[in-house]
């Protein structure tokens, strides 16, 4: 294995080490994962949600999304509440617990590298997204369904594994 090989899985490695930290502390200090914490921040930001806009706005599956909402509203953390002109739509938003966890949560990775991703050129921004492109399609993950969340813990029914168990 050549120098530039390994250095690009050591910073591989590396990515792998500081998001898996950053939801094992979130786990630990709120009991949340990171799809489960980023779900209700954008909760806090906007309101009422539908499931369907969580699961548009966050990128993930339906059910995906259906999981970790019910995993929250077991907690008492999301409210659901019937629409009142169509029955059949259901919208939720965050209980008086679930803004005092948002509150009280960490800043976690996604918000750092958010903030020093925005703070790039232009060009090193699409640099990152080439170079990171190539990495998955390198990886044979080009076309995996995944949500941009750094979330080792998290739920994803969207991936059908054919391996025996």
């Amino acid at each position: 294995m050549d120098d530039r090989t390994k250095t690009v899985l050591t910073a591989m490695r590396r990515i792998l080490r500081v998001t898996d930290g950053n939801a094992k502390a979130l786990m630990r200090e709120t009991g949340l994962s990171t799809s489960q914490l980023v779900l209700l921040q954008l909760l806090e930001g906007g309101g009422e949600k539908t499931a369907g806009e969580i699961a548009a706005r966050i990128g993930i599956t339906q059910a995906t999304t259906t999981a970790l909402l019910n995993k929250l509203v077991a907690r008492n953390l999301i409210q659901r509440r019937k629409g009142e002109a169509d029955r059949r739509q259901v919208w939720l938003s965050l209980t008086p617990a679930g803004h005092q966890i948002v509150a009280a949560a960490p800043d976690g990775v996604h918000e750092r590298f958010q903030q020093r991703f925005a703070e790039l050129d232009d060009w090193e921004q699409a640099m990152l997204v080439a170079a990171l492109e190539r990495i998955a399609t390198m990886l044979g993950a080009k076309d995996l369904d995944a949500a941009p969340i750094f979330d080792a813990t998290a739920i994803d029914t969207s991936i059908e594994t054919t391996e025996p168990n």
